[in-house]
């Protein structure tokens, strides 16, 4: 199964995306968005810049975990992974980001 992309609106009414695997584990949150049009916006820009690999900034936690940022051409962070318990893991995780956000399609749940 493919992976999708989710828009939904959190508890403080702001919009919202995640990008799910096709096995339904999150690979990819976004910010809050006050417009849901900039949380579309950010989709596409995830697409975009899924396959660049340079585009990825890998991080240590302060609990001595793993995540990413996935980042646009201007810099601005356009996703956020999760917290791995290894390099290996989040780099796994980048790749699923890789494979799944360019052809994923959109579920809006709004």
């Amino acid at each position: 199964m493919a992976g999708k992309f989710e828009i939904f609106e959190d508890k403080a009414g702001e919009f919202r995306f995640r990008l799910k695997a096709g096995n339904g584990e999150i690979i990819l949150a976004s910010e809050g968005y006050v417009q849901k049009a900039s949380a579309e916006n950010g989709i596409e820009s995830v697409k975009t810049n899924a396959p660049n690999d340079d585009r990825y900034e890998r991080k240590e936690t302060k609990s001595g975990g793993y995540m990413f940022n996935l980042k646009a051409s201007n810099g601005q962070v356009i996703g956020t992974s999760e917290s791995y318990t290894s390099a290996s893991a989040r780099d796994n995780g980048i790749e699923s980001v890789k494979r799944n956000a360019p052809d994923a399609r959109v579920e809006d749940l709004t």
